[in-house]
Order: structure tokens, then C-alpha cells, then sequence
């Protein structure tokens, strides 16, 4: 995870300057007599080197997206930039802020539902610093603080929702954390932008159940439409039974055409019962045509 910036204090400015000193007293003890013309422009030498450490010490430049929080001799002194600003060196200490949208990936979370299921969730957080001096001074590191608090307030959100809001309600709950993220991140200073409910990871068992019961749901359905069906189908053929003039004709329509949906079945031998009456009328009509005389044949037409 990325750490807070802080520029370095005055300290070490001030002891990088001492050190340049002694070294130039030193090298001035052990240099022969023939480079003493060079001596007497030591001071100024010195001089310059210490003035231009001062400047460069005391110039900094911050990048629009940043922010600097300025203590001096401990205290605050307020927030600078973005641009060019000057610091007192040894007495101020500057610590830098990123004020760019910045994401949290969160640790998969293993949670137990309202409906006690088992699982694991993976979301993301996205955030900015609007206040870089509550997120300096109230928080000792505010990432940290807004990445543990995510992981906690996911766990206690998600646990009091059962499995099927979770599924079926992501939405919902990613600005519900949202929400209670923003709030309880205000005094730091931290915006919660969004947050995003990745993948929820189920067990196989939970699964399988789930797939048994999406199956069940559409054989119901089917069912359901299956009987829609046969209703408006027993009224069509009433209607049309009524057309012929026998309302007892509907289920003998209705036999015939289930008869004839079967039949698409090539591979299959339908065996359905018949009353004496059909079968004596059948017999009749095949004796008929078998005693029917045979039809003369016409004068023009040529013999085989």
C-alpha cells in the first residue's frame, strides 16, 4: 500500500550544510602553501555554497493534484499549492497529499448471511482526499484506516442481508456502503466515491441447490403454460364441436389430435381404444366396398 509523502524536515538541511563546512575547513587545513590566493576567497565560497543550499531548500514545487500540509515548528500553518511555495528551512515540515481518486481493492471477505449461507465477497473502494488537512492531522495514516474500515463495514452490511438481496440486489447494497463509508469517513477528511460489489463466490453445494431450485421454478412455469394451453384448447374445439352440431364431438376432437401429435413419433406403436360402434361402422364400410361392383371400363381406353 502506498505511504503518506513527507517531504524532509529542516533537520537534515541543517545538518547537510554543517557537514559542507567542515568539509571545506578541512581541505583548506590540508592544502599546501602554494594554493593560499585560494584561501582567501574560501568565505565567500562557503557563503555561496550555504546560500544556494538555503534556496533550494526553501523552494518547493507541488503538482496540481497535490496539496501540502505545512507545520511549522510543529504547528500548523495550513495547507499551500499547488505551485511554487517557500519554506522556512529547519523550522517548517511539509507533508505531501495526492488529492487524484484512488481505489481499495479489498480483501476477499468471507461472510455468513442473515439466512446463515457461507460466502465470499470481493469488492473494490473508490476514494479521494477532500480535506488534506483532517486527513494529516485527525488520521495517523488515513489509507490504512479507510481500507480496514472497508473491510469491516463490508462484512457487517452484507452479513445482515440474506443470500437472495445479495444476488439479486448488488446494486442496492454498493450505495448502502456507500453511504455509511462516506459518513464515517467524513472527519478524515476522505470522499467515498463508490463502491463495487466484484464477485460473490458461493459453496458447491449452495450451487447445486441453486441450480435444482432455478430448475424446478421453470418446470413449474412450463407446466403452468402447458395448462393455459389446454384450457384455451378445450374451449376452441367446445366451439367447434358445437360448429359440427354434437357438443360430445369436443373430446373425440381432442383424442384425434393427440393422436396425431404422437404419431410425429416414427419409433412408436400407439395402441388406443376404440368403442363396438366405430368398429361395427368400420367393418360396415370395408364390406360395402368389397361387394361394390366394379366400375366398367370406358370404351376408348386400351388394354394392357
Amino acid at each position: 500500500m502506498e505511504s503518506i509523502r513527507r517531504e524532509p524536515s529542516g533537520a537534515v538541511v541543517g545538518w547537510a550544510i554543517v557537514l559542507l563546512i567542515l568539509l571545506l575547513i578541512v581541505l583548506a587545513s590540508l592544502m599546501p602553501l602554494r594554493f593560499t590566493p585560494v584561501l582567501e576567497y574560501l568565505p565567500w565560497m562557503s557563503a555561496f555554497a550555504v546560500a544556494l543550499m538555503l534556496i533550494l531548500a526553501s523552494v518547493k514545487v507541488v503538482r496540481e493534484y497535490e496539496r501540502v500540509v505545512l507545520f511549522r515548528v510543529g504547528r500548523l500553518a495550513g495547507v499551500k499549492g499547488p505551485g511554487l511555495i517557500l519554506r522556512i528551512p529547519l523550522a517548517d515540515r511539509l507533508v505531501k497529499v495526492d488529492l487524484r481518486i484512488k481505489s481499495i481493492d479489498v480483501p476477499v471477505q468471507r461472510i455468513v448471511t442473515r439466512d446463515n449461507v457461507t460466502v465470499d465477497v470481493d469488492a473494490v473502494v473508490y476514494y479521494r482526499v477532500l480535506d488534506a488537512t483532517k486527513a494529516i492531522v485527525n488520521v495517523e495514516n488515513y489509507m490504512l484506516a479507510t481500507n480496514l474500515l472497508s473491510q469491516t463495514t463490508l462484512r457487517d452490511v452484507l452479513g445482515q442481508s440474506e443470500l437472495d438481496e445479495l444476488l439479486s440486489k448488488r446494486e442496492e447494497l454498493s450505495k448502502r456502503l456507500t453511504s455509511i463509508l462516506d459518513i464515517l469517513t467524513d472527519p478524515w477528511g476522505i470522499k467515498v466515491a463508490n463502491v463495487t460489489i466484484k464477485a460473490v463466490s458461493l459453496p458447491e453445494a449452495m450451487l447445486r441447490a441453486i441450480a435444482k431450485q432455478a430448475e424446478a421454478e421453470r418446470e413449474r412455469r412450463a407446466r403452468i403454460i402447458v395448462a393455459q394451453a389446454e384450457e384455451q384448447a378445450s374451449r376452441i374445439l367446445a366451439e367447434a364441436a358445437k360448429a359440427y352440431g354434437d357438443p360430445s364431438l369436443a373430446i373425440r376432437l381432442r383424442e384425434f389430435q393427440t393422436l396425431t401429435e404422437i404419431a410425429r413419433e416414427r419409433n412408436m406403436i400407439v395402441i388406443a381404444p376404440s368403442t363396438f360402434s366405430d368398429i361395427a361402422a368400420a367393418l360396415g364400410i370395408a364390406k360395402q366396398v368389397a361387394l361394390a361392383p366394379a366400375k366398367p371400363k370406358e370404351e376408348g381406353e386400351v388394354k394392357r
